[in-house]
């Protein structure tokens, strides 16, 4: 049998912690911007378990985009994260497909997210400024700057993505310059 996707619960918080740090070798930053997120606009937080360990993790957060009409509740796919032994499983996908489908539930719009192309474009995400979004921020490469328009989202709801403020509290958007 293969990984179970399920909410993560209060007794999976250091499997997620170890994950995350794990995953994105930075000390635990990304740990605790999802540890902040559950305290705050976290919609969704799904865990992924392979055997009798937690493999995986993925959020889906409140966020809005400031469209020409009016302010649109969208959610941002952030963290997702695999722990590195089950890395190139595809359990990674699993999760963000599970994330998509709880969205969907939602009838959220939009679901937007900073990451890889290559890996989310095969996941139904696309180049965000390609269909009329700005970035939050000038340090997200365009290329990384993805959106999946959902059931719910029409051709008026474009603009700016506003990220939540733990988005910003915790300095994870974009990328900081390493000069």
């Amino acid at each position: 049998m293969g990984p179970i996707v399920r909410p993560q619960v209060l007794a999976d918080t250091d499997a997620v912690r170890a994950i995350l740090t794990d995953a994105f070798a930075d000390e635990g930053h990304v740990a605790t911007l999802a540890e902040a997120l559950l305290d705050g606009p976290s919609r969704v937080a799904l865990v992924a378990e392979a055997g009798d360990e937690v493999a995986g993790h993925v959020q889906l957060s409140r966020s809005w985009l400031d469209a020409p009409r009016r302010l649109v509740d969208v959610l941002v796919l952030s963290p997702l994260g695999v722990a590195p032994r089950h890395q190139g499983t595809g359990l990674g996908a699993q999760l963000v497909r599970a994330a998509l489908k709880a969205a969907a539930t939602m009838k959220t719009p939009l679901v937007f997210l900073e990451g890889d192309p290559g890996f989310y474009g095969r996941l139904g995400f696309e180049r965000a400024d390609k269909l009329g979004f700005t970035s939050p921020s000038v340090r997200i490469p365009e290329a990384a700057f993805q959106v999946a328009p959902m059931a719910g989202w029409k051709r008026w709801m474009t603009g700016a993505l506003v990220y939540s403020d733990v988005f910003w509290t915790h300095d994870a958007v974009g990328l900081r310059s390493t000069d």
